[in-house]
């Protein structure tokens, strides 16, 4: 459904303002990605002010639903008919280690829903954190998410709230754009 939503207009100029004003607000790399089958791909991407970055994400980087921020916040939101499936065919252990077993995803799943929005805790680079929010398509399905990246000591336990807040504020605007 992303894809034929995605033909109907670009996205990435839909996006482009959340995406600066994430980058501007934050000072951390903000991005928007979009769901491609099980995966998600970069498609845009602004560096905030802040000199020191985390370079593990960038425009055409691919990454399995439920490994980085963005593709944890998509997956979260998916029927739980299909994380069930998916989870049960995805080898993600295998290729980045053993916080990307099923029953670690669908921990990291709950708290997701629960919370709004995604955190990854530096689980593909060691020190590298990312925080997502889903954006979602006119059928109400997650098919894009807001992201920003960053080091480690950005994302202390007081200010993901707020970061939080700001990924979902700017999710809630992109989607109520593309839901017309």
């Amino acid at each position: 459904m992303g894809a034929v939503a995605a033909e109907r207009y670009d996205m990435t100029e839909l996006a482009h303002e959340h995406v600066a004003a994430l980058a501007e607000e934050t000072g951390e790399s903000a991005f928007l990605s979009t769901r491609r089958g099980d995966e998600t791909v970069c498609v845009l991407r602004r560096d905030g002010s802040f000199p020191i970055r985390s370079f593990v994400l960038h425009e055409g980087k691919r990454l399995p639903l439920g490994v980085a921020s963005a593709g944890l916040a998509i997956l979260s939101f998916l029927p739980d008919t299909f994380i069930e499936r998916y989870l049960d065919a995805a080898t993600l252990e295998n290729d980045f280690g053993p916080e990307h077993a099923a029953p670690r995803i669908l921990e990291r799943i709950e708290a997701t829903r629960v919370a709004g929005y995604s955190t990854n805790p530096g689980l593909i680079v060691q020190g590298s954190w990312g925080m997502g929010s889903a954006v979602f398509d006119r059928a109400g399905q997650p098919a894009w998410a807001l992201s920003i990246t960053g080091v480690e000591h950005r994302f202390s336990t007081e200010r993901r709230p707020l970061l939080g807040q700001l990924l979902m504020r700017h999710a809630h605007a992109l989607t109520q754009k593309i839901q017309g």
